[in-house]
């Protein structure tokens, strides 16, 4: 929010205010296509009824990962894997749940756990950006809302500074892209080799990650038309 009311304020040409109207009806779109395919598929049973832990620790067992531990945590579509302590956290729905969705999720997640296993080049690199990511996080907003009222010389330097903060949480936004897609097709791959998904049921699977793939997509997009558009500011000045 503070981010759209920074541009607002900031002001900007028609072009850009059109590729940011387009980029936010196709972000709306494509998230309410989400939550639409999850909400199928979450009706639609997996083959011998197995819940989502159940698919995350036999997703494990077979790539020979025996240090990840499986747990439920609160919250909806707060799924994800923490390679800090390696634990492999999924939502109610998700643990609990004998779906589609639920097994999709599941090995979407378990993916990620692969991936660190295996030290995948994307994630590592991801890993590394993230205390970076965190700390710029905490000032981004507020140096480029500076840079913005202040018109002097050090408004402008508060402005560049917002920049390259802005930058880095740009980069871990398209540095998230393969990891997520490679986590998916993963998943994917494991689903119909281990016969754990039926034909029927795995092109529901790959529907449900491809479309929340298409997310991140949008928000690296997003990210990088914005870093853009400040960069524009500060050329003007």
């Amino acid at each position: 929010m503070l981010n759209v009311t920074l541009m607002i304020f900031a002001g900007g040409t028609g072009l850009m205010w059109l590729a940011f109207i387009a980029l936010s009806i196709i972000s709306f779109i494509v998230s309410k296509s989400v939550e639409s395919k999850f909400r199928k598929y979450a009706n639609i049973p997996m083959n011998y009824g197995m819940t989502g832990r159940q698919v995350a620790e036999k997703m494990l067992y077979d790539n020979d990962i025996h240090d990840v531990t499986v747990q439920e945590v609160n919250g909806t579509l707060s799924d994800h894997y923490n390679p800090a302590n390696k634990t492999l956290n999924l939502s109610h729905d998700v643990y609990h749940g004998t779906s589609v969705a639920a097994a999709a999720v599941a090995a979407h997640e378990c993916g990620h756990a692969v991936q660190h296993a295996t030290g995948y080049a994307w994630l590592q690199m991801r890993s590394t950006l993230v205390p970076t990511v965190s700390f710029s996080n905490k000032f981004v907003m507020w140096l480029l809302l500076a840079g913005l009222l202040l018109v002097n010389k050090l408004g402008t330097t508060l402005l560049l500074i917002g920049i390259g903060l802005y930058a880095i949480t740009t980069i871990f936004s398209i540095v998230t892209l393969p990891v997520e897609i490679n986590a998916s097709k993963r998943a994917l791959v494991w689903l119909n080799t281990h016969n754990i998904t039926s034909p029927d049921t795995h092109r529901y699977a790959e529907s449900a990650l491809r479309s929340a793939a298409y997310t991140y997509v949008m928000a690296a997009l997003t990210s990088l038309a914005t870093l853009f558009y400040y960069i524009m500011i500060y050329n003007r000045r």
